[in-house]
């Protein structure tokens, strides 16, 4: 348990962008919703802070959702 838990504090470090894809029991949290994450608690939940204002954690393997990967910005040569 204690290497899942850190290989998900590496593979999801604070800052990271997500969106759910489904939230089980959670009508209120819909898909393609974002938030950051927080941190990774000793259980392996993914703590987030939601746009919704909300801050439900993810459970892997349970909830579904992705990172959001950031776009660089692109840079003209003049």
């Amino acid at each position: 348990m204690r290497n899942q838990v850190e290989r998900l504090r590496r593979e999801y470090p604070a800052g990271t962008k997500v969106e759910l894809q489904s939230m089980a029991g959670e009508t209120q949290m819909p898909s393609g919703l974002t938030g950051v994450v927080k941190f990774v608690d000793d259980i392996g939940s993914i703590h987030v802070s939601w746009e919704n204002g909300s801050s439900l954690a993810l459970i892997p393997g349970e909830d579904e959702f992705q990172v959001i990967q950031e776009q660089q910005p692109v840079m003209k040569l003049e």
